[in-house]
């Protein structure tokens, strides 16, 4: 099964593109428009959960149009629950410039997606400038416009199916009583985030439960139980913590929002996601292999749907098991005085969600590139933050997962059992989509003919 799966998936990578000469937008152009998104996603101060979600439409759409032009290019029309073709007149799919459409889906569907989407509309209205530059016409400008907004309406149907228009409807959620139980935390006491989010219609895996990782150690105050012993890991740990330790926690913070006080004055400091995070990484190795645009829009759409399916199943855990914080735990029975490094954010704490999409994105990416693909990561450069240096995805997946206990977050257990987590959805996603087509190619529909060789 294994060479099957890395036959099917490796064909994205073999020397393919669209029919007519020279691209005319390329990967770098994808991975600025999806930069792009993400800092409208960081003005918006998205949560986690939310930006996963945005993430996998924006670059379904874009793999959904590559589709239309290239009839043996991989998508997930028929793949996705509910996904069906996305249709197109060919006329006006001969009409329109393909590299265009899948670089102006991408801002249109994120124009549409996003709370203050209309930020992206100079962006949107400059690839006009820049497609002429790029010598094309004005005629093919206007039909590929039309073209990709038919897409955009047709997959934001499917994104309003999903679950997401209705939780703001759903009653408000009310913590547990108890000490084994989250609380909100301090500066901000912010109320929890998104304790519905189990709701909402998977991608890819049967239901959001599929992948539980088990109960997590049971709140003791017991000195010689496995809870008192990962909290007094946390504790002493957060007193001790080498430089080195502390810089990891701090690259893999991806808090959205964390407020910071100095004196009686508080402010925010906004950051990208997680999921963020990991299409910065995904853009970086689809530029470092000179992917085309066509395999750079498949790569990031099957990460950021496995990405978003993991953060469903996570959060399924997490309000499932609702599981105090080191924090609170820690001010309880150990140390009223006691801070962790990181602040800890508003959601109960078992599985951490950092363990549990970096192993899926790992595992995702690993299958793509390889075990021992070395890449830079300067995603965080931006926020202040030093280039970190990885020699496989594994590693950096690791890094971000041991980060939350050396940011006085999570329990060790929740960061293990999260990574095992990650890891099953991350093989699912890859396991199923490969079966997928194998099933295809032995007749049941001619999706084969999409996989070029």
């Amino acid at each position: 099964m294994k060479k099957i799966i890395v036959f099917i998936l490796g064909a994205i990578f073999m020397n393919a593109g669209y029919s007519q000469k020279g691209p005319s937008f390329s990967t770098n152009d994808y991975v600025l428009a999806l930069k792009h998104a993400t800092d409208v996603m960081v003005t918006d101060v998205t949560s986690p959960v939310a930006a996963s979600r945005y993430y996998g439409y924006i670059n379904l759409a874009a793999i959904e149009t590559a589709a239309l032009f290239d009839h043996l290019q991989p998508h997930f029309a028929g793949i996705l629950k509910g996904l069906n073709n996305i249709v197109v007149d060919d006329s006006l799919i001969k009409k329109s410039d393909p590299e265009l459409a899948v670089i102006l889906v991408l801002y249109r569907s994120a124009t549409r997606l996003l709370p203050s989407g209309y930020l992206l509309k100079n962006n949107s209205d400059s690839l006009k400038l820049i497609a002429k530059k790029r010598k094309i016409s004005i005629e093919k400008i206007n039909a590929t416009a039309e073209l990709v907004d038919k897409v955009v309406v047709q997959v934001l149907a499917y994104a309003y199916a999903d679950g997401f228009v209705k939780l703001s409807g759903l009653r408000k959620y009310t913590p547990l009583a108890g000490d084994a139980y989250w609380q909100p935390t301090a500066p901000g006491f912010i109320s929890a985030i998104e304790p519905r989010w189990n709701t909402l219609r998977t991608f890819i895996l049967d239901s959001c439960s599929q992948f539980t990782s088990g109960a997590p150690n049971k709140y003791s105050t017991d000195t010689n139980s496995l809870f008192y012993k990962e909290l007094k890991e946390v504790y002493d740990l957060g007193k001790n913590l080498s430089k080195e330790q502390s810089d990891i926690a701090m690259y893999w913070d991806c808090n959205p929002f964390a407020l910071q006080q100095v004196g009686h004055l508080e402010y925010g400091v906004k950051k990208i996601s997680p999921g963020g995070h990991w299409m910065g990484i995904t853009g970086i190795c689809c530029k470092m292999k000179k992917l085309n645009l066509s395999k750079t829009a498949y790569v990031h759409a099957l990460v950021s749907i496995g990405i978003a399916d993991a953060f469903i199943s996570c959060w399924n855990n997490k309000y499932k098991f609702n599981r105090v914080r080191p924090e609170t735990a820690i001010k309880k029975i150990l140390d009223r005085s006691w801070t962790p490094l990181l602040q800890t954010p508003p959601f109960p704490e078992y599985t951490s969600g950092h363990s549990v999409i970096s192993s899926t994105a790992a595992a995702i990416l690993t299958q793509l590139f390889g075990d021992n693909f070395s890449f830079n990561d300067d995603t965080e450069v931006e926020f202040g933050l030093p280039i970190r240096n990885f020699n496989s995805f594994s590693s950096a997946s690791n890094e971000a997962s041991i980060s939350r206990l050396y940011g006085g977050i999570h329990f060790r257990d929740a960061i293990e059992n999260g990574v095992k987590q990650g890891e099953q959805i991350g093989k699912f996603v890859i396991t199923h989509i490969s079966d997928y087509r194998l099933a295809v190619e032995k007749g049941k529909t001619n999706f084969s003919e999409q996989i070029k060789k």
